[in-house]
């Protein structure tokens, strides 16, 4: 089973700033976690216009909540956490849930 962070991060004040950020800095404190399965990021587009979506939104995989639990209580985890503040002037929203995978059958 796999246990998803979601990190949706709203407009952030300098989009080309909170990217190279993002990318040179945030995303290898975040890549030391420990039990860090995968992570992946994407700048969603909105179905219906008059909602408006996160800028970018970022999927931290683990193998447990225990784990996800263990990464952010690790330095590691600790500074990554903790950086959030530097870049995410458009802030930040942290959920997690247990993955389900329903399969398709055609």
């Amino acid at each position: 089973m796999v246990h998803r962070l979601v990190v949706s991060y709203g407009q952030p004040a300098d989009p080309g700033a909170f990217d190279a950020y993002y990318r040179d800095t945030h995303t290898p404190l975040a890549t030391r976690m420990p039990g860090l399965v995968r992570l992946t990021t994407g700048h969603p587009q909105a179905m219906d216009p008059s909602q408006p979506a996160p800028y970018l939104v970022a999927e931290l995989d683990f193998d447990s909540e225990q784990a996800m639990g263990a990464a952010f209580a690790s330095e590691e985890g600790k500074a990554a956490a903790g950086d959030v503040a530097n870049f995410a002037t458009g802030g930040a929203t942290m959920t997690h849930h247990e993955v389900t995978e329903v399969h398709v059958s055609r």
